[in-house]
């Protein structure tokens, strides 16, 4: 699918600096903003779909099936937009469909269902301060960062057709 950010300076900045993180640190990130905004996530992400949420519930749960070893190598190879079965069925996925799909993942991070970050794992500086920038966009401006986050990851589905 074609990926297009969104021309407001600071989420594009936010975005990049996201991604210069190793790819370890950018899902430590993402749990730790699902923790502390996922409440008022809640809500707009089920909600914001434009396709059947049943399409990211799909792809979930083949993740959830997985030992715990490989759902954390499904995401590694998501955001490294490895070819797999999986990061091209993503790669398929219009944009509010892969928000809702990690939103699905951390629900599962949530109720053990899928690998979680260690307990005792304590956010990088720049993390921490990338969070901290992150907490303070308005709800709009976050969830529009989340979606150019997640956007580009998998890798170009072969059939062509946009789920």
């Amino acid at each position: 699918m074609t990926f297009t950010q969104t021309g407001d300076p600071t989420i594009r900045e936010h975005v990049e600096a996201w991604q210069q993180l190793d790819v370890d640190q950018q899902l430590a990130l993402f749990w730790f903003i699902y923790k502390e905004t996922g409440k008022s996530i809640t809500p707009a992400a089920p909600g914001a779909s434009t396709v059947s949420p049943a399409i990211a519930e799909g792809l979930f749960n083949q993740v959830k099936e997985l030992s715990h070893e490989q759902q954390l190598q499904v995401q590694r190879d998501l955001i490294n937009k490895v070819d797999s079965q999986i990061s091209r069925e993503y790669g398929s996925l219009g944009d509010t469909t892969k928000l809702l799909f990690w939103y699905r993942l951390s629900q599962g991070m949530d109720d053990g269902t899928i690998i979680t970050v260690p307990s005792d794992y304590e956010l990088p500086s720049e993390c921490k301060q990338l969070f901290g920038k992150i907490q303070g966009l308005e709800f709009e401006q976050q969830m529009t960062l989340f979606r150019d986050y997640v956007s580009p990851m998998g890798a170009e589905a072969r059939a062509g057709a946009e789920i």
